[in-house]
């Protein structure tokens, strides 16, 4: 999902069958399962622009476009994040939904378990250009293993590390490619007198948390679900990968307050005003960096480190998937549009306003002029990212053990720096509270 825009919500009441489900009230339609003239879908794009009239005036000249091509009209819906899931669910239990629609990706198991999308069999993905056409790691976040996918990749994004060239510099540093020396340049470029931190933190965003939560214990080998999809999370790698996280602000060097952060653009914002030196952000973070002042020549990219001698995992694969619904009476226009948006040249375009990267296998990314930085993502994308696990109760395990890590990065902004057993219990509630709600 894409970071500060998408929130992990809990996926609740879920739909068990979908005789009445998907269905497409929203759009006009001459009936039929034809693709050609005359026909009308209705799309719900999630909001990825500054504004939901931004989106519009992006999506609006692209989809004229594809209705010149096929004759087919697009009505369309940005929907902001705080209400797209709640009217994805009701419209997968009212059976009162659209044709096409955009979803965070994480949500792809939760949402493929309500059986109202419409599988992306051999046949569907042929339709839409075939799933060698997609960036793997991106193709893989389409639902759950061993069933077809019921979302196909539309945006991308992963985390990478920021740095200040010129903080860098006058400190006498070049960035770090372990988590040792990333942890030495922090407490080196951190003066707390003078209000600069060597990391920026969104400390109170429970979706950062769990982020970070998933990426460190990837490094430390462990899974947050066993091979069953049972909750798994006091491992000790999952430990560790917590401690990890939280040291940042046990050693002191985010600044305290980052506590209040909270899903915003602080963090962003304290890099972009050299508060501090370094910044883990998907990048998505380049609209905010500029908007606040800050000229991409100022900043690099690598990928976030892991310790010496541990999984080399850099990121969780982040973004946007389409998915169509079950019952559309319009499913070969659907398979079109989705086709269309994901083209290569449909990703030429969109990306840069959206800052993605592309998810069609072999294009350039072109969200930024920075080359260095472009294909720094693009590697990580490609050989150091994974996604957040693929089962059905994903979203709870978000929010639960989202919380419990900003429970203990708060513990630690207060100067007592959560111990191994204080992590283990923090995120053993994580897990009776997954255990309690079934």
């Amino acid at each position: 999902m894409k970071r500060r825009l998408i929130p992990a919500l809990t996926i609740v009441a879920m739909v068990a069958t979908t005789a009445a489900c998907g269905g497409s009230s929203g759009s006009s339609s001459s009936g039929g399962n034809g693709g050609g003239s005359g026909k009308t879908l209705t799309y719900w794009a999630s909001n990825q622009g500054a504004s939901i009239d931004v989106d519009k005036k992006v999506l609006g000249p692209e989809l004229k476009k594809f209705e010149k091509q096929t004759g087919v009209k697009v009505n369309l819906q940005v929907i902001g994040w705080p209400d797209l899931l709640n009217k994805i669910l009701a419209a997968t239990s009212s059976g009162k939904g659209p044709d096409v629609l955009n979803i965070g990706n994480t949500w792809a198991p939760s949402l493929q378990a309500t059986g109202a999308f419409l599988p992306f069999d051999s046949s569907s993905l042929a339709a839409i250009g075939g799933k060698s056409k997609f960036v793997p790691a991106s193709f893989a976040t389409g639902g759950a293993k061993g069933k077809d996918p019921t979302s196909v990749p539309l945006y991308s994004l992963v985390y990478g590390l920021y740095y200040n060239k010129r903080m860098f510099a006058e400190a006498g540093l070049k960035p770090p490619t372990t988590w040792e020396e990333l942890q030495a340049d922090a407490k080196k470029l951190t003066d707390a007198g003078k209000g600069t931190y060597g990391m920026a933190m969104e400390g109170g965003s429970y979706t950062e948390s769990v982020h970070f939560a998933f990426i460190f214990g990837q490094q430390h080998g462990a899974d947050p679900f066993d091979a069953s999809g049972k909750p798994n999370f006091t491992s000790p790698g999952m430990v560790a990968g917590v401690k990890q996280y939280v040291d940042l602000m046990s050693n002191k060097v985010v600044n305290p307050s980052s506590v209040q952060y909270k899903n915003g653009p602080e963090a962003p914002g304290d890099f972009a005003k050299g508060k501090a030196a370094m910044l883990m952000s998907q990048n998505n973070a380049d609209n905010t960096l500029v908007a606040d002042g800050m000229k991409t020549s100022e900043y690099g990219v690598v990928a976030i480190p892991a310790p010496t001698g541990k999984k080399d995992t850099a990121s969780f694969v982040a973004g946007i998937n389409m998915s169509i619904f079950k019952n559309t009476k319009n499913k070969d226009a659907a398979l079109k549009f989705v086709k269309f948006m994901t083209s290569e040249a449909e990703q030429k375009i969109l990306d840069v306003p959206f800052a993605a990267l592309p998810v069609v296998s072999g294009m350039t990314p072109n969200f930024t002029k920075n080359a260095a930085e472009a294909k720094t993502f693009q590697n990580i994308l490609a050989t150091k990212a994974v996604p957040l696990p693929l089962v059905a109760n994903e979203s709870q395990y978000e929010t639960n053990v989202g919380n419990a890590v900003n429970q203990l990065i708060a513990q630690a902004a207060t100067g007592k720096a959560p111990s191994d057993s204080d992590i283990k219990a923090a995120l053993q509630q994580a897990q009776d509270k997954m255990a309690s709600a079934g």
